[in-house]
């Protein structure tokens, strides 16, 4: 299948009303880090506290008829979109999740009246649960990434950046599964073929990163990390998002834990933004320097704030966090 611009003005259609267009704010002090403008698009004020509601919304308003159930794998804030657009739709919601989901997303997830399922350590395994539950046919599964519908209704945020700013030169994307890396780059390279979009995502289990290096999608093993929402596989069967990726992207930056630590603590007390590891690999992009040739202005979506908030706390404090075995030293914010 291929995907075009027309699909994500359609979604724009589709979801208006039922998601926030949010803002495209300056930041004076990551625009001091790399001498050109810096502006944060806030996805993180979605009523469900990320970007996935826009993809998660467009899919549920798209399913076929007679369809009386959402299933989705995730790693917590898409299934917490599915399970607000199946609430919104008047269907149910059942969401597989692996053991590694942070308990705060789990519960998140069950407040907005879905079904949780945990299954196995890892999104894989969550995944092939949601394929065995989509074999009922009342049940539509709605991929976190590799869905049409899910893949132009995140391109959406493309359109309203360039409309906010259509000077942008350079934009900043999380890059997990791809959907929303897919559809912003879709969006922003049709408007603007000059634009740079540039995927940024944890060193350690990157999946989209590690598919493109091999030239075809790879399992990876997964590991804890404060960017946990970037976390899990690609599908080895993947039709659209890989593809798109590895067509669209103009190049991949890997962020350390250490610079996620950093960049959440910065955001927070530079800007008064409480924000998940997921939503700042931009940021630390920036901070850590590996930005220094991209072209300005610049733009980074911040995409999500579902965050275990006493994990957040010892950020904040410059205390130690444990992530699985792996210890990061704590240490206060410096300007």
């Amino acid at each position: 299948m291929q995907m075009t611009l027309a699909d994500i003005l359609a979604a724009r259609k589709t979801i208006a009303g039922k998601v926030v267009r949010t803002p495209l704010l300056p930041s004076r002090f990551l625009s001091e880090d790399i001498g050109a403008p810096f502006h944060l698009k806030l996805e993180h004020l979605q009523p469900t506290g990320a970007f996935k509601l826009r993809g998660a919304t467009n899919a549920a308003c798209n399913v076929p008829a007679g369809t009386t159930t959402l299933t989705c794998c995730s790693t917590g804030n898409h299934g917490r979109g599915v399970a607000h657009a199946a609430r919104q739709s008047g269907l149910k919601a059942v969401v597989c999740m692996s053991s590694l989901v942070p308990q705060t997303k789990i519960d998140g997830i069950r407040a907005l009246g879905a079904d949780v399922r945990i299954v196995g350590n890892s999104q894989d395994e969550a995944m092939a649960e949601c394929h065995r539950l989509s074999q009922d046919p009342g049940v539509r599964e709605i991929s976190p990434f590799d869905d049409p519908h899910v893949i132009a209704g995140q391109g959406t945020i493309g359109l309203e950046v360039l409309e906010d700013l259509p000077e942008l030169a350079t934009l900043l994307v999380p890059l997990s599964g791809g959907g929303l890396a897919a559809g912003v780059a879709l969006a922003a390279k049709s408007i603007k073929p000059s634009m740079k979009v540039i995927g940024v995502t944890m060193d350690r289990g990157a999946a989209m990163h590690a598919s493109i290096a091999s030239g075809h999608p790879v399992e990876v093993t997964e590991f804890p990390s404060l960017a946990d929402s970037l976390g899990g596989g690609i599908g080895l069967d993947n039709r659209l998002s890989f593809d798109m990726c590895r067509a669209l992207l103009d190049d991949i930056l890997l962020v350390t834990e250490e610079e996620i630590y950093r960049a959440m603590q910065a955001l927070y007390f530079e800007e008064g933004l409480v924000a998940e590891g997921a939503a700042v690999v931009g940021i630390a992009a920036c901070r850590s320097g590996k930005l220094s040739s991209a072209a300005g202005p610049v733009a980074s979506i911040v995409t999500g704030r579902t965050v275990d908030m006493s994990q957040f706390t010892d950020i904040v404090c410059g205390r130690d966090v444990m992530l699985g075995d792996k210890l990061l030293k704590g240490a206060p914010h410096a300007p």
